[in-house]
Order: C-alpha cells, then structure tokens, then sequence
C-alpha cells in the first residue's frame, strides 16, 4: 500500500475525472486505508409537474443507469490509473436527485474482539432477523453509528485533518 496523502488523491483525481461530470458540483471523494470512493452528482432529469412520485423515481432510476453505462469505459480507466498509482481500489457512486447509488465496491474484513456482552448484542440481532450473521449485525451497528453521530464524526475527521498539517509542517517534515 502506498502512502499518499489524501489531498494528493483527491487533487489528482479532480483533475482526471472529465469535467463534463463535474458541471453541477464537484465530485465528493472519500478516501481510506483500501479504497477510495468517488462520488458524481448528476442533474436531475426534468419532467412535466403533475409527474407522479413513482415517474420521478423511475427518471432518477434511468438517469443513473444510464450514467453508469455511458461512462463505464472511462471510470474503468480512470479506477485502473489511480490503483496503480495509489495502492488501493476505486469504487465509485453517481448522485441524482437525493438519491445515492454505489456501483462496485469492496468489503474489507475487520478483525476484532469482542467481550460477551457485545456478542450478546450482535446475536439478539441475528436471532431477531435484523442481520444474517455476527458480520452483516457488527456492520448494521456500525452504519447506525455512523448515521446517529455523523456531526460528531465529521468534527472529529476536521480534528485529525489539522493534526495532520500541523504534524507535516513540524521540524521532521521532508
């Protein structure tokens, strides 16, 4: 794996990515230690105003089949380029109308261990149906987390951020 600061990644990727996918906003690029994830927010198709719900969901639906299909050939290119010249696999998601589809992506097993209590939580989980396995309720606690405490998570991401430039800029910078 290579160690390639994250600011690196995304300048690189903003430049490589065709701006005709970037005319409505800029791409959101999340990065981690395995994969970098590339979302593109692609405009809303318009349709008459008395469409129904199930239309509109329907255009949207389109819009981002459609999207996946015509640019499959350069997202390809572009994913190949930057696990060469990163170390670490691209997934990538289009945006339309609210809505967030992620095409390929990796999952990553994480060990970790857990004291009985904890299990105890992931097998009432299982045994009510509300996960397959110990993996899919660790990974559906996870997202819950996620979504529960997201101001605080991204506060916290803010933090490290700062960290990091002020750690690159010390005495032992090279």
């Amino acid at each position: 794996m290579h160690d390639t600061a994250d600011s690196t990644i995304d300048a690189w990727l903003t430049g490589r990515i065709p701006t005709d996918w970037t005319a409505t906003a800029p791409p959101s690029i999340v990065i981690d230690r395995e994969e970098i994830t590339i979302t593109i927010s692609v405009t809303e198709p318009s349709l008459a105003d008395g469409a129904s719900d199930a239309d509109r969901a329907e255009s949207v639906a389109g819009r981002i089949t459609g999207f996946r299909e015509d640019t499959r050939d350069q997202r390809m290119a572009i994913a190949r380029d930057a696990e060469h010249r990163f170390g670490r696999k691209v997934a990538w998601a289009v945006e339309v109308g609210g809505r967030t589809e992620l095409f390929t992506h990796i999952a990553v097993p994480v060990m970790t261990r857990l004291r009985q209590p904890e299990r105890l939580v992931l097998d009432t989980l299982v045994a009510a149906n509300v996960a397959r396995s110990r993996a899919d309720a660790l990974a559906w606690c996870v997202r819950l987390v996620g979504q529960n405490t997201d101001e605080w998570l991204t506060e916290l991401r803010t933090a490290m951020t700062a960290v990091d430039d002020v750690r690159a800029k010390g005495p032992d910078a090279t």
